[in-house]
């Protein structure tokens, strides 16, 4: 299932497309003037390292003005215009502290905002470092960008095989990545980037980087020159310079250096003893559907949803429960019904991107915690409170509605008593609706 892409807006009315995937403290990656966030994702290459850092933090990417699905109509491609974007991106985040990759023509940037931001910043990786866009000129590139005036195949070709440093025997590799460069950018919008670009001088910022720094150099790069890079790491407090034989050991040396300001794991918090507010979540007609569809491709399906709603749960404040749960759902808990009202919505837009429905009820009640599941009259009343839901529908039962009453920002629509299998006493439920 693809990221959601979402949008930011810039302080000078630039609109920036973004996304935000795993949990934890996060990371941006910048990629500078080559990115598109939808391809990146259908990329194997891409998306396996967007997946692995997103199972130890929060990796968020974005595009720059004028790239990828970013507004295009742009003319200002100055460092301080790159700078608004990160900073509009790093905006929605909070103010958790950050880790910034650079990657490509993206250093100046991210060292301008790393010096900028101080108090956020945390720890930067630069792949290549350099400070000033003149750093990057050659009279090959040259040559490239005024033929892309006339070829932009030819010249994106000749720009990712050359500054990429790639073998002779990657040539598929090279023109997948050339015809992704071409969709994440247009020749006149690479033309006035590359020459506003070359102006880029963020080297008085050098010394006042005071964030823990990884420059990575790969051998076969051409541009920026090891003595460039040399003199710039030499000018940062606290640098690392790191030159690595190709893309996958430099990874790997950025990850290493990551990792090194993680947390120590903390201990899984333990499910409540006593009140909790329960979540139910069932996947609607899944016999007729596995009928439908076949075991596997419903597995397979059903297994991804299962996979999206644990994260939404997560990232809204609950616990899934592990125990065994009837239907093909989940099951979790929270500490405030407001939050698993927010979390319901989500579940509901998961199950959507997925091409499934589901049944979802809420309830509140005493529980009893037995290992990684939980029990007890209030999980029963639960699983009733869904199975009663109608396909994308939220229900709760009346406790959890007047919890919710007044912090939830929803409202709620009686829907009666409702007469329940194993519940002495009727309940009466509520379905959610959008306070109008």
């Amino acid at each position: 299932m693809e990221p959601q892409i979402q949008y930011v807006t810039t302080s000078d009315g630039v609109k920036i497309a973004y996304f935000a995937i795993g949990s934890g403290r996060p990371q941006i990656n910048v990629n500078i003037p080559s990115s598109h966030l939808q391809l990146e994702w259908q990329s194997p290459e891409w998306r396996s390292l967007y997946e692995r850092t997103a199972q130890r933090r929060t990796l968020v990417r974005y595009d720059a003005r004028g790239l990828g699905l970013s507004d295009r109509d742009v003319t200002d491609f100055s460092v301080d215009a790159m700078i608004r974007d990160l900073e509009a991106v790093a905006g929605r985040l909070g103010a958790q502290p950050l880790r910034l990759v650079a990657f490509d023509a993206s250093a100046p940037v991210v060292i301008a905002y790393a010096v900028k931001h101080a108090e956020r910043v945390e720890r930067v990786v630069l792949m290549p470092g350099f400070s000033r866009g003149a750093e990057y000129r050659s009279a090959q590139l040259d040559a490239m960008v005024d033929l892309a005036e006339k070829d932009w195949e030819a010249a994106s070709e000749a720009i990712v095989r050359v500054l990429g440093g790639w073998s002779e025997e990657e040539p598929a590799r090279q023109r997948r990545t050339a015809a992704m460069f071409r969709e994440g950018v247009e020749s006149d919008t690479f033309i006035s980037l590359h020459r506003q670009f070359l102006d880029w001088d963020v080297s008085g910022l050098l010394p006042r980087l005071t964030a823990p720094t990884l420059i990575v150099k790969r051998r076969h790069e051409r541009l920026p020159s090891i003595e460039a890079v040399s003199k710039t790491a030499a000018m940062i407090p606290h640098a690392r310079l790191a030159v690595a034989d190709d893309w996958a050991e430099a990874m790997r040396a950025a990850e290493a250096f990551l990792r090194e300001g993680d947390a120590p794991p903390q201990p899984a918090p333990e499910l409540p003893h006593g009140t909790a507010i329960i979540l139910f979540t069932d996947i609607v007609d899944s016999t007729a559907l596995t009928e439908q569809l076949g075991d596997a491709a419903f597995r397979d399906r059903a297994g991804t949803l299962d996979a999206a709603l644990r994260t939404v749960i997560a990232e809204a404040g609950g616990m899934a429960v592990e125990g065994k749960v009837l239907g093909d759902g989940v099951m979790a808990v929270f500490a405030a019904a407001r939050d698993a009202i927010a979390c319901a919505a989500r579940c509901h837009a998961a199950a959507f991107d997925t091409g499934l429905q589901l049944h979802l009820g809420i309830h509140a009640g005493d529980v009893i915690r037995d290992g990684n599941n939980v029990y007890g009259g209030a999980v029963n009343v639960a699983s009733r409170v869904c199975a009663a839901s109608a396909p994308g529908e939220i229900l709760v039962s009346d406790v959890v509605r007047v919890l919710a009453r007044t912090s939830a920002g929803v409202a709620f629509e009686d829907r009666g008593e409702h007469e329940m299998k194993g519940v002495g006493e009727a309940v009466r439920l509520f379905a959610v609706r959008e306070r109008t």
